[in-house]
């Protein structure tokens, strides 16, 4: 396919979107070569690619956290454009169906309705229509009951995002996914003039309606954990979208014959994180991981351990840069940094490495730590989906530590499969990143991405088969080529909720 090939709506459309014509056609070759798969070298394991810390480091660390955290260099940043209606894809097959799958299913609905923060909620706007919801529980009238929670005849909760579902039960009420990130972040990134700074990701369709429930509930968590949140909101970018092909990998087209374009996966989220967060270390964790406050203290102790491990980690990475930077480096010297590189930040270096001249081993030293550093929690596979930590082979013959999701490896290798079945931790998306280099100036994070790593999904859009184009994955692909540590941190600090029986488990139950 060629420019030529565009009409000029093409090219308005396109140009609308934030897109050039060049883009375009780089995203549909991107179709035709299908898909690049990682290559597995091993699962990552405690002492090989996982650090445990010791005991008596666990103050150290924190400690570190918290003299950082009072100069104002933190900010939590949520990606929070997930909508509800994932959670309840079981709850509108019922609405469409008119029945549950099986009796157990309809027992177990009628049981655990109570058990939800949002049912009070619920009780209440059916008692404004005049209708009483324990008697429909008890008469099993199952569809009134969920139009009125998922439809906007009722609680809406269908169209609404995650962030704004009531997750947890309190004596005084109930908290939203969103109040309980704002609980959280007063717990590890306040200043010493008790500042909070986060920042919300949020779909174009829900922006307003969570400034509007922000503006109603900020003043009562500042009044409460004495602090002031610096909140900011934005929207994933139309220009982060990706043209939809149909089977033959040709630009499809809506029943107008205008251009498709679809978002571009949470991989599009990079460019909020490079071009409109103001950050220096990032806590990054998705909107559905959290827990009730009785549960709180393990989340904010590791949040703060990793925080801290990452400050020492980069101080001594700047300071060897600024040796490097400054011709201070000897040859004497070398070794040491050498040593660094390998044991406690885990880079491989090539082949040859050690027969370069000093010059050269400079310069190959400052390009791979002149790089964003993050440091990733990683938990104990109890069977959670998720990406894995391993050990990836690079083109250059290197090896390096990566995120990787099942979907990024060869689907009918089988030695590749089973690498993966062999992964003993899963990253549960719980990241401290450290976005300035060593002269405080912000990395442009554009130029550590993988771009070969995309994916590429079926759709179906009215009823026709196309095929959708996802960017490098915000965690995978797009984090690629920073520097990657993986530390342990216990199970209870993952608390996810995929599917509204999630809020069922004990984590998320009122006093469990």
């Amino acid at each position: 396919m060629s420019l030529e090939s565009f009409t000029a709506e093409d090219i308005r459309q396109i140009r609308a979107e934030g897109l050039t014509e060049a883009q375009v056609l780089d995203q549909i070759e991107l179709f035709k070569k299908k898909i690049f798969s990682i290559k597995l070298n091993s699962p990552c394991s405690i002492g090989d690619g996982i650090v445990v810390i010791p005991e008596e480091d666990k103050d150290k660390w924190v400690q570190y956290h918290e003299r950082e955290c009072r100069k104002g260099r933190m900010i939590k940043f949520v990606p929070a454009s997930g909508a509800a209606s994932r959670l309840f894809k079981e709850w509108f097959k019922f609405l469409d169906e008119g029945r549950f799958d099986s009796e157990a299913a309809a027992a177990g609905f009628s049981r655990d309705l109570r058990q939800f923060a949002f049912f009070k909620d619920l009780l209440t706007v059916i008692k404004h229509q005049g209708s009483d919801l324990e008697s429909w529980v008890a008469e099993q009238q199952f569809k009134d009951i969920l139009i009125f929670l998922l439809t906007e005849k009722g609680l809406n909760y269908g169209d609404l995002p995650k962030a704004l579902l009531k997750f947890h039960a309190y004596p005084d009420g109930s908290r939203t996914a969103i109040e309980e990130h704002l609980a959280e972040a007063a717990l590890y990134v306040q200043d010493s003039h008790h500042i909070c700074r986060i920042h919300f990701t949020v779909s174009m369709e829900h922006e307003e309606k969570v400034r509007h429930y922000l503006s109603q509930i900020q003043n009562h968590y500042e009044k409460q954990y004495g602090v002031t949140f610096d909140i900011d909101i934005s929207i994933q970018s139309s220009s982060t979208n990706t043209i939809a092909v149909d089977r033959e990998d040709r630009p499809f087209r809506d029943e107008q014959g205008r251009l498709v374009f679809r978002p571009g996966g949470h991989g599009a989220l990079l460019f909020n994180l490079n071009s409109l967060i103001d950050g220096d270390i990032v806590f990054l964790k998705n909107i559905d991981n959290i827990v009730p406050d009785r549960l709180k203290s393990a989340t904010v102790l590791y949040k703060k351990m990793i925080s801290g491990y990452l400050i020492n980690l980069q101080e001594q990475i700047f300071l060897y840069l600024t040796m490097i930077a400054d011709g201070q480096i000897k040859a004497d010297d070398l070794e040491a940094v050498v040593s660094f590189c390998r044991e406690k930040l885990y880079i491989i270096f090539p082949s040859g490495f050690k027969e370069l001249p000093l010059a050269e081993k400079q310069n190959l030293i400052y390009s791979k730590l002149n790089r964003p550093l993050r440091v990733c929690g990683v938990v104990k596979n109890e069977g959670e989906p998720g990406g894995g930590p391993f050990w990836v082979d690079e083109e250059d013959g290197t090896r390096s530590l990566q995120i990787i999701e099942e979907s990024q490896i060869a689907p009918f290798s089988d030695a590749q499969r089973a690498l993966w079945s062999k992964a003993t931790h899963f990253n549960p998306v719980d990241l401290v990143c450290g976005v300035r280099d060593y002269r405080q100036r912000k990395f442009d994070l554009k130029q550590f991405v993988n771009q070969k790593t995309f994916s590429i999904s079926q759709k179906s859009e009215k009823g026709r088969d196309i095929q959708a184009l996802e960017l490098p994955g915000l965690w995978n692909g797009s984090m690629a080529h920073w520097i990657t540590i993986f530390v342990e941190v216990p199970v209870e600090t993952f608390n996810p909720v995929k599917t509204i029986n999630d809020l069922l488990r004990p984590q998320h139950l009122s006093g469990s």
